[in-house]
């Protein structure tokens, strides 16, 4: 018995070491770009709190010890209702932070049939900006919000139209398959969707298609277009399997 014992056991622990221990080992990514805006943005994405393994306590430490200027929460927060409770807590200590929040909606936010009044809800009494294909002039630079590309949401023209060509435009987005689609100019844009591919495997794309971006190998990081330039987070939750396979869960330091 012994000899199946201790085979069983260190596959398991070994399975839990490359499935499981990237979902709870959080990376602080810190992109560095500058665009003359001087500022630093903290992103969290695709927080999926059904199958977040991060703590709020986790979140909060790595807000204080950054202390960004603003935080973009850039969409996928749960895909059932009955998860919201759960998603509290997350919204509690980014609010607590006291820094400006402001947030777009993912794919999975719109799946929640029923329960996307009580996210909105929950957004609004924890003083977070839902930007839904609008943009929002703030002192030092204009923020755009596009709607979900992916749920058909998107709304570009609609999104740029209080916009200035002489802006400083951030872009906050789910869905980076938008990027090839907008034709207004921007200075940056962060999104997510992509979980960095989350479980890392060849092909992976071809077997689970994901939109233009990642058929080309675009799925993570730093990227440019010929409107701008634009990150890809992997995110901090999962999708699908609650595994993730060399991918990190990732919160993202934006120096611009």
């Amino acid at each position: 018995m012994l000899e199946w014992l201790i085979p069983g056991a260190a596959a398991a622990l070994a399975g839990y070491g490359l499935l499981i221990v990237p979902t709870q080992w959080l990376k602080l990514e810190r992109i560095r770009h500058s665009i003359g805006l001087n500022k630093k943005i903290l992103q969290i994405s695709d927080i999926h709190v059904e199958k977040l393994r991060i703590s709020p306590g986790r979140l909060e430490r790595m807000i204080r010890e950054e202390a960004p200027d603003w935080i973009a929460l850039t969409g996928d927060f749960t895909r059932k209702t009955w998860y919201l409770p759960r998603l509290e807590p997350y919204l509690k200590v980014i609010s607590a932070s006291g820094l400006p929040v402001y947030a777009v909606l993912g794919n999975h936010d719109y799946k929640m049939k029923g329960g996307m009044n009580r996210l909105l809800e929950l957004l609004r009494r924890y003083g977070i900006t839902l930007l839904r294909n609008e943009a929002l002039r703030l002192p030092d630079c204009t923020l755009v919000g596009i709607d979900n590309f992916g749920t058909g949401h998107s709304k570009i023209g609609k999104a740029f139209r209080q916009t200035q060509p002489t802006d400083t435009i951030i872009v906050l987005t789910h869905d980076p398959n938008v990027v090839p689609h907008i034709g207004k100019r921007y200075d940056y844009l962060m999104s997510g969707h992509l979980h960095g591919k989350q479980l890392n495997v060849p092909f992976f794309f071809r077997f689970k298609p994901k939109g233009e971006l990642p058929a080309k190998g675009i799925y993570k990081g730093l990227h440019r277009s010929p409107q701008g330039a634009y990150y890809i987070s992997k995110g901090i939750g999962q999708a699908g399997v609650n595994a993730r396979f060399m991918v990190r869960s990732e919160v993202t330091v934006h120096e611009l």
